[in-house]
């Protein structure tokens, strides 16, 4: 099954699902595990089981945020990064420093190439927040520091960092919405 059937039966899985097709949702959330596994074992080969954990634990994020699920958007590109950010907070936990390859994007990507533009242009959105709102931003959201670790690099306590990137990320969803 290429990238596109693919995108195109779980999302209309999903939207059967948000819909208030049960079967659908369970079918959904089936045959995003397998791909979930593979995405997984790919990236951690030879740990069984902290592949299935973050299986697990992705498929649950998947079932509890699918009302913030945006209908107009990519299903696929929506739910690996939900599971990315699972398999980077893995990483945390264990202290493990670990890059992921860029070769694998049409995991990401799996919906076709527009040659509209969208409106969603962050680096404009970017140019909105303040120098410290952006570089809290791109420290923790970008380059995958700690609150604490942002905060201190900036001269701010942990606790100022999290108010004020919680701002920022309020002010750039804001813009993005806009911008649609």
């Amino acid at each position: 099954m290429c990238v596109e059937e693919s995108e195109a039966r779980l999302k209309d899985l999903m939207l059967r699902g948000l819909d208030g097709d049960a079967g659908a949702h369970r079918q959904m959330l089936a045959a995003l595990s397998t791909r979930l596994r593979a995405y997984f074992a790919r990236r951690m080969p030879g740990n069984s089981v902290d592949v299935e954990d973050l299986v697990q634990e992705t498929i649950l994020a998947v079932h509890m945020r699918r009302a913030t699920y945006d209908r107009a958007r990519p299903f696929t590109a929506w739910a690996y990064a939900i599971a990315r950010y699972k398999l980077i907070d893995h990483w945390r936990r264990r202290k493990i420093h670990a890059t992921a390859p860029l070769d694998d994007f049409e995991d990401f990507l799996s919906a076709p190439a527009s040659t509209s533009d969208d409106g969603l242009d962050l680096t404009r959105a970017m140019l909105s927040l303040t120098p410290g709102q952006r570089a809290l931003v791109e420290a923790v959201k970008l380059k995958g520091f700690s609150l604490a670790e942002a905060g201190a690099a900036n001269g701010i306590s942990e606790g100022a960092a999290k108010v004020a990137l919680h701002r920022a990320l309020r002010r750039l969803a804001g813009r993005l919405r806009r911008a649609d």
